[in-house]
């Protein structure tokens, strides 16, 4: 089409905005259309693979709550591989030995999504598969598109950034006032009453210790994990257990998807989110997720990452484990007004790709070094 527009034709500037304005709509209409009949392709497709094989750490939302839906919602069955991300790592790792391929999809976290998956090439490129249009309508996120957090911004997605748990107490053991700073869990008072996932292995226990020793110092680590002789288990419920009978009533690693049934049956449980003494933090649990190269089941992989994303997906896991996402339309009336970070306020992300292939490994060395002389 051509429009010859007068140097002083009104009418004429008005008749070529109206078309330009009408064909772009069409235009955006038009891949609207495709993107929804591309969508359904993969959907159908995917069907026809049978399964998707999830590997992530054991959450009962996962079960319960995530995989019916999905299924419920493609037709498609889930097999899912429960574990601790490092532990997947190495049954991946014995069977590519092999020449075998059986997971399609990783919901891991940072430290094995940054350090393992995509340091030793075991994940594909997912932002191209990312068409579902409510995933890939960038005004359905805060950071206005997916977040990916590779350097290279298209192996593994970060969809999750709350306000993470500093520690849990139990009330009725102890009092709020008397954790006001990070040196108040030095008090002699509290000598095998703080519980920790084992900070000498790779996980939750280890990162923390590795944050703890850059804000607040060696001397802090020293004192706060050799001679407070705080506890140590790499059983993650077993510290829940603890926190509710009160043998070890302050809790530095348990998980609020495994604190909230405690609070339900009526335990008197605190989550803390900051104390004097150290920056609050924000993080990307409760897993980054990533899609595993040579999958066994491409398609169903590439609609399991895109509706886990979308808004039924991430908010059915939001709301399971109490985590806030990187979502605009994703209800956040659920969470913990703590959980959802503040505007102004500046906090230390302890996701964040840098600190996660650096900073925190690097810490994380002079904990262990400090840990192994205290033998």
């Amino acid at each position: 089409m051509r429009i010859i527009v007068g140097r002083n034709s009104a009418w004429a500037k008005a008749v070529l905005v109206f078309v330009l304005v009408f064909v772009g709509n069409s235009e955006g209409r038009a891949q609207t259309k495709a993107s929804e009949k591309d969508w359904l392709a993969v959907v159908e497709a995917a069907k026809k693979e049978g399964k998707v094989v999830v590997a992530g750490s054991p959450d009962p939302v996962m079960r319960n709550e995530v995989i019916p839906k999905f299924t419920a919602r493609f037709g498609i069955p889930v097999e899912f591989v429960a574990g601790r991300s490092s532990q997947i790592v190495s049954r991946v790792e014995t069977e590519r030995a092999s020449g075998i391929f059986s997971i399609d999809v990783f919901l891991a976290g940072p430290d094995t999504s940054a350090n393992e998956l995509y340091n030793d090439k075991m994940i594909d490129p997912l932002k191209p598969l990312l068409i579902m249009p409510e995933v890939a309508d960038g005004s359905k996120w805060k950071n206005g598109k997916v977040w990916f957090a590779d350097p290279q911004e298209q192996f593994v997605v970060r969809a999750f950034s709350s306000v993470a748990t500093l520690l849990f107490i139990n009330t009725d053991h102890v009092k709020p006032d008397e954790l006001r700073g990070m040196k108040d869990l030095l008090n002699p008072k509290w000598r095998g009453k703080i519980s920790t996932e084992d900070p000498t292995a790779t996980g939750a226990g280890s990162n923390k210790a590795a944050r703890f020793y850059l804000q607040v110092g060696e001397e802090f680590v020293k004192n706060l994990y050799i001679d407070q002789k705080s506890v140590r288990t790499r059983e993650r419920r077993q510290m829940t257990d603890w926190l509710a009978r009160g043998t070890q009533p302050i809790c530095l690693d348990c998980r609020e998807d495994d604190v909230r049934p405690l609070v339900k049956d009526g335990f008197k449980v605190l989550e803390i989110f900051d104390m004097t003494g150290a920056a609050p933090t924000i993080n990307g649990s409760p897993w980054m997720l990533s899609l595993a190269n040579k999958a066994p089941h491409p398609k169903a992989a590439q609609v399991f990452a895109n509706w886990i994303l979308a808004k039924e997906g991430l908010e059915t896991y939001a709301r399971g484990y109490g985590s806030a996402t990187l979502r605009t339309d994703v209800d956040e009336s659920f969470l913990n007004p703590g959980n959802i970070p503040k505007k102004g306020v500046k906090y230390f992300d302890d996701t964040d790709w840098k600190w996660i292939v650096g900073g925190r490994h690097e810490n994380r060395e002079k904990v262990w070094k400090l840990l192994k002389a205290a033998k």
